[in-house]
């Protein structure tokens, strides 16, 4: 079978893009499209025949990520499909719409439909800021266009029931679960006496991540935070921060892995649609507290493997944190969970996954 595989951008390699390359090891001999690809920066793909858009060649596209949302739904239709079989899409926005003609399949595996699309409340980059008006405007046509380019899919899944139960909200589509894969290998348990007395956050520093939620606990309580990560928020968060809390930036997987290791637990107050930090912070054996909700509510036993706290609210987090408890919980126990979410389920389902859907559509 011919087989691509869509990916919204190759500008990093981040949670998506290690998503798509366990997809590639299940399709080594697929063709990837994309709408604009760094190989400095997405260099473990420069091994795989890539295939870019218009985009590529437009200026300030790979650096500015911002300027490519618009245009991608025109990026992705301008892909010529039709020699394909199968059409995989790896997606969090455009990738899914490509269009396909009627003896090929289309899979989509959805991380989200667009936050800032459909739920404005959570994330408001697309109505807020400057020139709020125009990302207004350009929202609402963008909307349309996702609702019609969900059409286009012949199967979905999610990945999380949560998710599962959005793509049925906003596409009317039912969808199965496929969890996406964490590489567990990377990450190991510390020794218990290694076990500092602080907590850690990890994330891209933008709104909806709550970070300024954690930073007024931690204000509060007064005890020890260490922040990974950089972005847009950094500046304003680091003036709302006390001395107690620690901003480190970039840090190597290496360094990373050290820090969730020897933290007393991890801070996840996101409405996430997966999470893929908890699962490598659990798979370092660290317990997690987390907001109940969204995917953190499927990722984490409360009890055994961390502690969900009920409100989205600094208040909730500090009574919640007041009440914990790390000596309660067992490295090995909270890393055998993490364990089931590791890159072979991951390859093992999909490809059962695809097996059935060409088995259904008579392709075998």
């Amino acid at each position: 079978m011919k087989i691509a595989v869509i990916h919204e951008w190759l500008l990093n390699v981040a949670g998506s893009e290690r998503v798509l390359l366990e997809i590639m090891k299940v399709f080594p001999e697929a063709v990837i499209y994309t709408s604009v690809f760094d190989q400095k920066k997405a260099a473990p793909f420069t091994k795989f025949d890539v295939r870019t858009s218009f985009l590529q060649k437009v200026p300030l596209a790979k650096s500015k990520r911002e300027v490519l949302v618009p245009l991608t739904p025109l990026a992705f239709e301008q892909f010529d499909l039709s020699e394909y079989d199968l059409v995989l899409s790896n997606s969090h926005m455009a990738a899914k719409g490509v269009l396909t003609k009627p003896k090929t399949i289309s899979i989509s595996y959805c991380h989200t439909p667009p936050r800032y699309l459909w739920e404005p409340d959570v994330d408001p980059r697309a109505k807020s800021g400057r020139f709020a008006w125009l990302k207004n405007k350009i929202a609402h046509e963008m909307r349309i266009w996702d609702r019609v380019a969900a059409d286009r899919v012949d199967y979905f899944w999610g990945n999380s029931k949560y998710i599962c139960k959005r793509i049925k909200k906003y596409y009317g589509r039912e969808s199965e679960v496929l969890y996406p894969p964490v590489d567990i290998e990377r990450f190991e348990i510390g020794p218990d006496k290694d076990i500092k007395e602080y907590f850690l956050f990890v994330s891209r520093l933008v709104l909806y991540k709550k970070c300024d939620l954690v930073i007024e606990a931690f204000n509060e309580l007064g005890l020890p935070l260490k922040i990974i990560g950089r972005g847009p928020e950094e500046k304003r968060l680091k003036k709302l921060a006390k001395s107690n809390i620690e901003f480190l930036g970039y840090v190597s997987d290496k360094e990373q892995s050290k820090f969730y290791g020897e933290a007393k637990a991890f801070i996840f107050p996101a409405e996430e649609d997966f999470g893929i930090v908890p699962v490598e912070a659990m798979a370092c054996g660290r317990p997690v507290i987390a907001y109940g909700a969204a995917g953190a509510a499927e990722t984490v036993i409360s009890g055994k493997t961390g502690v969900l706290f009920p409100e989205q609210t600094a208040i909730s987090l500090v009574e919640t944190i007041k009440n914990f408890n790390h000596r309660i919980y067992n490295t090995k126990e909270i890393r055998g969970w993490a364990e089931k979410f590791s890159g072979e389920r991951f390859r093992a389902e999909l490809k059962d996954k695809v097996d059935k859907i060409l088995k259904k559509e008579g392709k075998y």
